[in-house]
């Protein structure tokens, strides 16, 4: 999860990346920083993980720094364009450096995707594209309004079919948006990994390893896995409940799913194609998951 200006919960991340010292100093920091950020697209591009959004995030955006947090594993500081790992992720839990990404079990890389996808739309929320803004952005901002404005929420976790219609502020509906953008690209990572693993094969060419994908994508949307929360910003509510999740009726859409696979994580049309299928056979008849005029 992200971290704003205004406390914002994190959600845990067990990120190891590589063996690389990142220094104390403000300009030693910077240059290890971005020696991990390129790194990490090498080694992600090894192991055959998507690339095309890290890619597009210059490598001297993100700082990587250590320090002792109590309640997770790591924090991306939105807007700070801060990734604050915890000491016990580095050697010796020393705070100097990150172990290979070769080395992260399949639930950290999920984690670890989610975290950087935060990091990605920070950077397209603060670049400078003149006259023409991104986009994914612009995407990003119309489902805001669309979709993510009014939602149903599930007051009680263990209770998901009692929801209550919730309308959202700019923040809590960024938010949600982004968490539920974020669970998706950790999800697509797990699963590619794991079918991969049991097949031998990529999910890039038919076979096996996509259906595989491809089915277990159609069960986690039944099963209403796609779905933000955010932090509300009454603090009464706060008082209840630190995060509210979305309801399975507010889940990513179709449309949503379909730009992320080819915009952010750079899968093939003809697979983008199939899970938008998918998603949109098995979503049919939920008003809220049509696509925003």
């Amino acid at each position: 999860m992200i971290r704003t200006h205004s406390p914002v919960l994190a959600a845990v991340l067990f990120l190891c990346l590589l063996s690389f010292p990142v220094g104390e100093g403000r300009g030693d920091s910077s240059t290890a920083s971005a020696h991990v950020w390129k790194q990490l697209v090498l080694e992600a591009d090894g192991l055959g993980l998507p690339t095309k959004f890290l890619k597009a995030v210059p490598s001297d955006f993100v700082t990587f720094e250590f320090d002792d947090l109590q309640a997770y594993a790591a924090e991306y500081h939105l807007g700070e364009h801060r990734m604050v790992l915890n000491r016990s992720l580095s050697f010796n839990a020393a705070g100097g450096t990150l172990r290979p990404l070769g080395r992260l079990t399949h639930a950290e890389l999920e984690t670890l995707y989610h975290e950087l996808f935060h990091a990605y739309m920070d950077y397209l929320m603060t670049m400078r594209a003149g006259d023409r803004p991104d986009p994914f952005l612009a995407f990003a901002r119309k489902q805001q309004q669309c979709r993510y404005s009014a939602v149903l929420i599930t007051p009680v976790i263990q209770r998901p079919s009692q929801t209550e219609e919730r309308f959202l502020s700019e923040r809590e509906s960024w938010e949600a948006l982004n968490e539920g953008w974020a669970v998706f690209i950790g999800w697509a990572i797990w699963n590619q990994l794991e079918v991969g693993q049991r097949s031998g094969r990529s999910i890039g060419k038919p076979g096996k390893s996509r259906d595989g994908w491809l089915r277990r994508l159609e069960e986690a949307d039944r099963e209403g896995k796609f779905r933000g929360y955010y932090e509300p910003e009454d603090q009464t509510e706060r008082g209840i409940a630190k995060k509210r999740f979305l309801a399975s009726s507010s889940r990513l859409s179709s449309e949503e799913l379909e730009r992320l696979m080819a915009e952010a994580l750079g899968f093939s049309p003809d697979l983008v194609r199939q899970a938008a299928a998918i998603l949109s056979q098995s979503q049919r008849g939920l008003s809220s998951a049509k696509a925003c005029e």
